[in-house]
């Protein structure tokens, strides 16, 4: 078996922007902190839900560098390294491995997408350039491209590709996936709704947006699940569904700041083309906080 990066909950975190759209560095310490002091197992900077496609160059790779420096060694930081450019990717690789990252999180190439032969070699061309362990990220209600089963297999034979944050939403695929990868290929849940799901088929966690307003109780999924409580991890699991659902009842990371700054956390405003939410769906993100005792 391959050795994987982290087991449990991975925080998908947030990119905390001042009033003028700049990136807040302060709180972004205090975020990472934050997560630590709360038991989530990993730190995933600059992924999706770091905003990274408005990030430039230099906030992407400052925000790696920022985060490693923050942690320093309490937890692991994995950093993304995705596009659809393959050269691009594996200088992000590169530059991933100087900043001391632990490992990299790939997304799928979005728009121009991919064949699966074309995959498996853009895929390997970063793996190649550089000897981190690789995460690869495949939600195709993003991208438009999806990860075949067959394909995780052939991907799976690479060294240094030892993981996949699986949000495609197909538990046959994720089973099958399993069958033909067996522990070559560790499997993450990228869905906060079904973490329990992907970990009964021998997933070892999830990468998760959930995480950045309820570490320790997704933390505590896994946990749970591993420790061999099964009902009391999926009982804590279903009481997180209605919170989930608000926190994509628009486009991430949307609501999930929202959700941050009503709690006083004050992480800022999305950057353009993502904009607020409308105020149905801050009254549905505003009564699941209630719910769950996170604002009064």
């Amino acid at each position: 078996m391959k050795k994987t990066i982290f087991k449990g909950a991975g925080v998908a975190l947030i990119t905390p922007m001042n009033a003028d759209g700049s990136i807040n560095w302060d709180k972004l310490g205090e975020l990472i902190d934050f997560q630590i002091e709360n038991h989530t197992d990993c730190i995933v900077i600059c992924g999706t839900t770091g905003e990274s496609a408005t990030l430039t160059d230099d906030e992407h790779l400052k925000c790696i560098y920022y985060a490693v420096e923050r942690a320093n060694g309490r937890i692991p930081v994995v950093a993304g390294a995705s596009s659809n450019d393959t050269s691009y990717a594996m200088m992000l690789a590169r530059e991933s491995k100087q900043a001391g990252a632990d490992g990299i999180l790939c997304v799928t190439p979005y728009y121009n997408k991919a064949s699966q032969r074309g995959l498996v070699k853009h895929y390997n061309m970063i793996a190649d350039a550089t000897d981190l362990p690789m995460i690869l990220y495949n939600v195709p209600s993003r991208t438009g491209c999806n990860i075949l089963p067959e394909t995780y297999y052939e991907l799976s034979k690479h060294p240094n590709i030892v993981a996949t944050k699986e949000a495609n939403g197909n538990i046959i695929s994720v089973a099958k996936t399993r069958e033909l990868c067996g522990d070559e290929l560790a499997i993450y849940s990228g869905d906060d709704d079904q973490i329990v799901p992907i970990m009964s088929l021998g997933g070892i966690g999830v990468i998760s947006v959930l995480s950045n307003i309820l570490p320790r109780e997704t933390h505590d999924i896994c946990r749970l699940f591993f420790e061999g409580k099964i009902k009391e991890s999926s009982d804590l699991q279903i009481s997180m569904i209605s919170m989930v659902g608000a926190l994509f009842c628009d486009v991430n990371p949307i609501p999930v700041k929202a959700a941050m700054n009503m709690m006083g956390l004050n992480v800022g405003e999305c950057r353009m083309p993502l904009c607020e939410t409308s105020p149905e769906n801050l009254k549905l993100i505003e009564n699941q906080l209630r719910l769950h005792k996170l604002i009064k």
